[in-house]
């Protein structure tokens, strides 16, 4: 029986989708180490993560007949998408599934900061009473600078307008500004208005370090700062010394350049301890809503791709999805080098050996070519052998009467 295997605890909604699609569930709570989860893939056919594990070229390059990663989360950057497109992996994630959980932990928090309850409930727990208006402020007429203008970006603009918040963003791609958010020409321009400054960018390589000390001195005085994206993006040693010295009233993090693997583990941070600095363990799609909807959402992703070859949502394989017609008998799925005339040359295979093509489509990215094919006749094994040994073919599935029930 195939097997899918789930670390760091997706949620249990996940397990019978997989089943259904006719794979033994195995689990485990915890992230695995490179070594540790190259031998934990032995007969794997599935890999479901969240953003604790590494899916490093070492650990695809050991484990190459798997056939698809699913990463029950926004983030990406802990696999080696390259590597695994390079093998005919596909991955999957969830990037919208728990936008709102991170918008409502932002704005919790923005209000948090800005009215400075942590201090307030330090002092209370540690049995002092002060009772005071300094530092608080209403969030109404102040302005929220986002950096980072996509699905969680945009409908935090939203909500924080609600609230009464001035918005304005910066992004490096085109964004159409909601209500009555400001598009800002640079990311100093927001730093120089911002009241907070949210960062909500992805985590491609060339975001790393993004924020550093010349950054936070772009800062308006007594602005405040959250990262609720990804931790390598923050230089928190800077961030450390500007909330020490004042300038920046207060922080909110979420993410870390280095975390535990899994619960219990010790935490370290240069930030932890300081005044109005609110810290938590990666939580802002961790809400019951959330893990529920990305469980659905992967798992099905995952049992749709092994059943049919489809790969609509997918990061790094060619976005395909072909309605398989009555008629079909097989699917055959080929994901090849994008090489000239290589679909010409599988059609020609499939012809000369007598296989009938009932439907076919056909998608390319970079480096990456990924064709589905209806045969709406017998399916020689000669003819697959064939399409197997070409020299482009990267990865060939037969499938047999395929079903694209959801």
């Amino acid at each position: 029986m195939a097997t899918a295997l789930l670390l760091e605890n997706p949620h249990p909604d996940a397990d019978p989708i997989l089943a259904a699609a006719g794979y033994e569930v195995v689990r485990h709570p915890a992230a695995l180490a490179e070594e540790d989860l190259i031998d934990a893939l032995d007969g794997v056919d599935l890999l479901g993560i969240r953003s604790g594990t590494q899916v490093t070229e070492q650990v695809l390059a050991a484990r190459p007949d798997l056939l698809a990663v699913g990463a029950f989360c926004i983030g990406t950057n802990q696999i080696d998408l390259r590597a695994a497109a390079r093998r005919g992996i596909a991955v999957f994630n969830a990037p919208f599934s728990n936008t709102r959980s991170v918008v409502e932990l932002a704005v919790a928090e923005i209000i948090a900061l800005t009215r400075r309850l942590t201090v307030r409930d330090k002092a209370l727990h540690a049995g002092v009473w002060d009772k005071s208006a300094a530092g608080s402020h209403e969030v109404r007429g102040r302005t929220l600078g986002i950096v980072g203008y996509g699905n969680i970006g945009t409908q935090l603009s939203v909500v924080a307008e609600a609230l009464g918040m001035r918005v304005v963003f910066y992004d490096t791609a085109e964004k159409l500004a909601l209500g009555n958010a400001q598009r800002m020409g640079s990311l100093s321009e927001v730093l120089a208005v911002a009241d907070v400054v949210t960062l909500h960018v992805d985590g491609r390589p060339g975001n790393a370090g993004m924020f550093g000390a010349e950054q936070f001195d772009q800062m308006k005085h007594g602005a405040s700062f959250l990262n609720l994206s990804r931790g390598f993006l923050v230089d928190y040693d800077a961030l450390r010394a500007h909330v020490l010295d004042g300038s920046i009233s207060g922080a909110a993090v979420d993410v870390f350049p280095e975390e535990p693997r899994k619960n219990g583990d010790a935490f370290e941070s240069v930030l932890r301890g300081l005044p109005n600095v609110i810290l938590t363990p990666h939580v802002g799609g961790s809400t019951q809503e959330a893990q529920e909807n990305i469980g659905h959402f992967v798992a099905g992703k995952l049992a749709r791709y092994a059943r049919t070859g489809v790969t609509d949502l997918s990061v790094n394989l060619p976005r395909l999805s072909l309605e398989p017609s009555p008629a079909a008998r097989y699917r055959v799925t080929l994901v090849h080098r994008n090489t000239p005339g290589v679909l010409a040359l599988v059609n020609q295979t499939f012809a000369e050996h007598g296989a009938n093509i009932d439907g076919q489509i056909l998608g390319t990215v970079g480096e990456i070519g990924y064709a589905v094919t209806d045969i709406g006749s017998e399916l020689p094994r000669e003819a697959v052998a064939a399409v197997a040994g070409l020299e482009d073919t990267i990865r060939l599935r037969v499938m047999q009467r395929p079903d694209d029930g959801q």
